[in-house]
C-alpha cells in the first residue's frame, strides 16, 4: 500500500440519461455511455485529456485516503469543481446538512454531488437528502470506489460535480483508478 504522507489540507487549482444506477440511494440519472465504462471497468478518458480539459480527477483511492489530480489527501475529503478539502466526517451517521452546505454556497452552483460511504452503499439521513433537492442540487450515494468512478465521469462530461468521500476502512489497498479501469 502506497504512503499518503501526513494529514494536510489540500486545495488544488485545475484550470441525457437513459437509466438509473442500481445500488444507489437516489434516482439520478446515468447515460449508457457512462454505465458502460463502469461495467467494463474502463476509465472515460486518458490522462492527456484530462490534464488539457483542467477537469478535477480522482486518481487514487486507500483505506488512508486519496489522489487527487496527483494532490494526496489524507481522510474524507469534499471535491469542489477547483478545489479539494479535508471533511470533517467520520462515517456516513455524521453527514449533515451543515456538512453539505459548502456545496450550495457556491457559484457556479454544483448539479450533482457523488458520496462515496466507504466499502459499502449506506443510507443518509432524509433531511439531509431533502435539504440538497430543495436547493437543487441530486446527490448520488455510492460505495466509496464506484464514487470515484462516477465523479470522474461527470467531470469529464464536463457537469458541475462535487463529491463528499470516505475512505473504504481497513485493509483497503492502494487501487489507481487508471490502472483498474484500464
Amino acid at each position: 500500500m502506497e504512503d499518503l504522507g501526513p494529514p494536510s489540507l489540500t486545495s488544488t487549482t485545475p484550470g441525457s440519461g437513459d437509466g438509473h444506477r442500481p445500488g444507489s440511494q437516489t434516482s439520478t440519472p446515468v447515460n449508457s455511455s457512462m454505465k458502460a465504462h463502469l461495467r467494463e471497468g474502463r476509465r472515460p478518458e486518458r490522462s492527456s485529456e484530462r490534464e488539457s480539459s483542467h477537469a478535477m480527477y480522482i486518481d487514487s483511492y486507500s483505506s488512508r485516503g486519496f489522489v487527487v489530480n496527483g494532490n494526496r489527501v489524507f481522510g474524507p475529503c469534499a471535491l469542489l469543481p477547483h478545489s479539494v478539502v479535508q471533511w470533517n466526517v467520520g462515517s456516513h451517521q455524521d453527514i449533515t446538512e451543515e456538512s453539505f452546505s459548502l456545496f450550495w454556497m457556491l457559484e457556479p452552483r454544483i448539479e450533482i454531488v457523488v458520496v462515496g460511504t466507504g466499502d459499502r452503499t449506506e443510507r443518509l439521513q432524509s433531511q439531509v437528502l431533502r435539504a440538497m433537492r430543495q436547493r437543487g442540487i441530486a446527490v448520488e450515494v455510492q460505495d466509496t470506489p464506484n464514487a470515484c468512478a462516477t465523479f470522474n465521469f461527470l467531470c469529464h462530461e464536463g457537469r458541475v460535480t462535487g463529491a463528499a468521500l470516505i475512505p473504504p476502512p481497513g485493509g483497503t489497498v492502494f487501487t489507481p483508478l487508471a490502472q483498474a479501469a484500464a
